[in-house]
């Protein structure tokens, strides 16, 4: 059996910021348990787990090598929801036969909404 990506790790400074940020805008819950360091955020419609983990002192939070991408049908629709919520998305960029905006969590990590998986290729 291959082994399947699942899992993505994000250092952040404050990590109830960083529940609450995924949790209003993504619909994510959480989870933790009491002798664990990482809470788990958890999509109710499935996808890959956020690992939410503090940074140490040395760790350099919102890098731009990896950017999370939320798939929606309805870029436009779903940025008009964030905004009313406090998530302001840069511009939508259109690309070949999908669209897709660019925001930050509140620790500079990169998130981008997008079609991309609905366009036919």
């Amino acid at each position: 059996m291959e082994p399947l990506l699942n899992r993505i790790m994000l250092y952040v400074r404050d990590v109830q910021a960083t529940c609450v940020f995924y949790e209003r805008h993504f619909g994510f819950v959480s989870e933790k348990h009491a002798d664990d360091r990482v809470t788990q955020l958890r999509s109710v419609n499935g996808g890959a787990i956020l690992m939410v983990h503090p940074a140490g002192k040395a760790v350099k939070t919102g890098q731009v090598t990896v950017k999370l991408v939320f798939d929606t049908r309805d870029v436009e629709g779903f940025k008009e929801k964030c905004m009313a919520q406090g998530l302001k998305f840069g511009a939508i960029h259109q690309a070949d036969g999908y669209s897709f905006a660019n925001a930050k969590d509140p620790d500079g990590n990169a998130i981008s909404i997008s079609s991309r998986a609905f366009a036919c290729h």
